[in-house]
């Protein structure tokens, strides 16, 4: 049976039992139920669809160029405060305890490198830009000793929490907590959306604007690509924009990724999941839909207190439904670049690729500890010998996926600077020195197990078995 509105009085007042909830917590998650109860999904029609201009979606490189002078640019850097999101755990990749803090390059973690970056601009320019983790309940104790180890840096370090939502019993639509699940498994935090109200409710927010505060800039703590942008700021406060998304020329790679459009004359975020069954293909299509949300966001915070106090950022509900323990369970979660068509004069950026550097699986972790980039002062720079604008394809099986199988089978991270594609299956090692180059594929037949010798180049080449080599 399908839940209605009237399941909602039971699901308060159970939600009212549940100690572990703010009162913050509780509203926001009741408004979320109910909003999702009634029903209010917007509807899109696909033939008021418009692609953006070039005033919404600004080109890059059309941006003016940032002045020399240093106190220019302080100015502009003690208007920011750099947030990142840092609620998301390693598991994909089988480590435990936040992302951030595995290793991605010459022994740094991402939580290092961003660190390093800020304190490189706060030394340079002598400003203070602050740097802000979202935790989630998952997150929270291991960030906290981590954040410790900044101690002696030249960066303020906040953290604060995002929301912790039950997890609802989809059968019988009651908080799963409340049925006796009393671990982890019964709550879970609600998508990347619920930054602005958590923001505000952590009294960072305010904080923030009595210092003289005007921009947050909001990035995933795995995009390397996602660091600060004097010319976007600069931008932004010249032309008053409350709220900015950075996008980027989308390759086949990201064709799931959410795109911005025109729509009866605001900007908007339009996600796989709004678009109806018949033009899917269409949204895929590199064609008509060129660019995607890097969630590289950009905002102004007196909006974000207006829209928040205001209880008027109603983004797209999306329910996330999952089977724990075999309980099926339903999770409804934001996004936050769907907030995008509630702030004043929003607009996209179109960035370059460079500034998308996300590490999701291991196969991203080969790129970026590999000769196609260096690292200076923190920032992963891509090499300028690589002609190909775009980066190589890597698909690794299953037994590269966790960090510690894929460093294993690695003597030394090959050569890539001159790989169109990697495709590698089974019991796969690699030796010290290695040069790939082109297309290549390596496949160990069950039972069967490869191993690349040292200083080995390979051009070109499909290897099935040691014979090949």
């Amino acid at each position: 049976m399908a839940a209605t509105t009237e399941n909602l009085p039971q699901l308060k007042s159970a939600v009212d039992g549940l100690t572990e909830m703010s009162e913050n917590e509780r509203s926001g998650f009741i408004n979320l139920v109910s909003r999702y109860l009634s029903g209010e999904a917007q509807h899109i029609e696909w033939s008021k669809i418009q692609t953006p201009t070039d005033e919404i979606v600004v080109p890059y490189d059309k941006m003016a160029p940032v002045s020399e002078d240093v106190s220019e640019t302080k100015n502009l850097l003690d208007k920011l405060v750099v947030l990142k999101l840092n609620g998301g755990l390693g598991t994909t990749m089988g480590c435990t305890g936040p992302k951030s803090v595995i290793e991605v390059r010459d022994g740094l973690t991402f939580l290092d490198l961003i660190v390093i970056q800020i304190e490189n601009l706060n030394n340079k320019y002598g400003c203070k830009v602050p740097l802000v983790l979202m935790n989630s309940f998952n997150t929270h104790d291991d960030t906290h000793k981590i954040v410790e180890k900044y101690t002696n840096a030249n960066v303020d370090i906040h953290t604060f929490n995002q929301s912790k939502y039950p997890r609802v019993v989809a059968d019988e639509f009651v908080p799963w907590p409340s049925k006796g699940t009393t671990d982890k498994d019964g709550w879970y935090p609600p998508g990347h959306g619920d930054v602005f109200p958590s923001l505000l409710n952590s009294g960072k927010l305010d904080a923030f604007l009595s210092q003289g505060k005007e921009y947050v800039f909001v990035a995933n703590s795995d995009n390397l690509g996602a660091i600060v942008d004097l010319k976007i700021l600069k931008h932004l406060i010249q032309n008053k924009n409350e709220y900015c998304m950075e996008v980027t020329p989308k390759t086949l790679a990201d064709v799931k990724g959410g795109t911005l459009i025109s729509y009866e004359g605001k900007v908007q975020l339009l996600e796989i999941a709004q678009v109806p069954d018949e033009h899917v293909n269409e949204f895929k299509s590199i064609e008509k839909f060129k660019i995607f949300n890097t969630n590289n966001l950009w905002v102004n915070l007196k909006a974000i207190k207006k829209l928040v106090e205001a209880d008027a950022l109603k983004m797209e509900i999306i329910p996330n439904p999952k089977e724990v323990d075999g309980v099926k369970v339903l999770q409804l979660e934001t996004a936050a670049g769907a907030a995008i068509r509630f702030f004043d004069n929003a607009i996209g950026v179109n960035v370059p690729r460079s500034r998308f550097l996300p590490v999701k699986a291991t196969s991203d972790l080969l790129l970026v500890q590999s000769d196609l980039y260096t690292l200076v002062d923190g920032f992963v720079i891509r090499n300028s010998a690589r002609t190909n604008p775009s980066n190589p394809t890597i698909e690794l099986g299953p037994e590269f996926k966790k960090v510690a199988n894929f460093l294993s089978r690695f003597k030394s991270i090959p050569s890539i600077v001159e790989l169109d594609s990697l495709k590698v299956s089974g019991d796969v090692y690699f030796g010290s020195s290695v040069v790939l180059k082109g297309k290549v594929t390596v496949t160990a037949k069950s039972g069967t197990k490869i191993e690349i010798p040292d200083g080995a180049v390979i051009e070109n080449k499909d290897i099935n078995g040691p014979e090949d080599l």
